[in-house]
């Protein structure tokens, strides 16, 4: 008679790697933060393409992420342990902001509440498109500070059909109350929709620069910070980025001058619509 066998046992799953503090070797530390295998890493180190602190890498280097300036082809990683990053489609309706006094919802209520985030700029309560929210509060500074000249894109439909003289005047820069505007990138798509490129972030920009041209903004969404475009969120839904695309968003703003720092309240600039 075959001996009873009992429950088969199933192995346990390893436990998640921690970050460490202090020195690491470099590949872990590459590895940790998606760039690949170790192996991988190590490759990456050999063929040159990491630098430490402005010199290049050397295999079985250590490095500390709270205080070590490590880049990949020149764009500066997001080593600090427990930063994120998320994009999220913004719906209409909601305030880009951390809290409201008046209780009216905001879109920390649509993103996980820990570790606590900030949105990058802002977009005004009616208007609709990508946002960022992160604690890398270098990245934040980077992404939103007119000096760095990260484009903005939004489709706007707009009261009217633009006459060529009204799209010249976008194109070429807009009096406004704060000064005048940088040119812009402007297209007609159909008639009274318009898709215009800026890298300024002044309050509610956009808006002001149709109106002044008799044009008021009907509707307004945001489609592309930087590189980054999402067409596969609906309305109040998010998303981590990818550490690519962090990358990508890191190198448009010209991320070269120093390790990630955690975002604080109040610290982001402007760029509502």
């Amino acid at each position: 008679m075959p001996e009873a066998k009992g429950p088969r046992s199933e192995p346990e799953p390893p436990e998640a790697e921690l970050p460490e503090a202090g020195a690491q070797r470099l590949q872990k530390v590459l590895a940790r933060v998606g760039l690949g295998s170790r192996r991988a890493c190590e490759e990456l180190i050999a063929d040159g393409r990491v630098r430490v602190n402005g010199e290049k890498a050397i295999l079985g280097q250590r490095v500390d992420p709270a205080v070590d300036r490590v880049e990949l082809d020149g764009v500066l990683l997001p080593l600090l342990p427990g930063l994120v990053h998320y994009v999220l489609n913004k719906p209409a309706g909601v305030l880009t902001t951390a809290d409201d006094p008046h209780g009216r919802p905001t879109v920390m209520a649509l993103v996980p509440g820990e570790p606590r985030v900030f949105p990058v700029g802002r977009l005004d309560a009616d208007s609709e498109g990508l946002l960022i929210l992160t604690n890398d509060g270098d990245l934040a500074q980077r992404l939103t500070h007119p000096s760095f000249g990260v484009e903005k894109e939004y489709l706007a439909e707009v009261e009217g059909v633009p006459s060529a003289g009204a799209l010249r005047s976008l194109r070429q820069g807009i009096e406004l109350d704060d000064g005048m505007t940088a040119p812009a990138t402007v297209g007609v798509l159909s008639p009274g929709v318009l898709r215009i490129v800026i890298h300024e972030g002044r309050n509610r920009q956009i808006r002001r620069m149709t109106e002044a041209v008799g044009h008021p903004v009907r509707r307004l969404v945001r489609t592309r910070i930087g590189p980054l475009t999402e067409r596969g969120l609906g309305p109040g839904e998010w998303r981590p980025l990818t550490l690519t695309e962090v990358r990508d968003l890191a190198s448009a703003a010209g991320r070269r001058d120093g390790p990630g720092k955690r975002a604080k309240p109040g610290k982001g600039r402007g760029g509502g619509r």
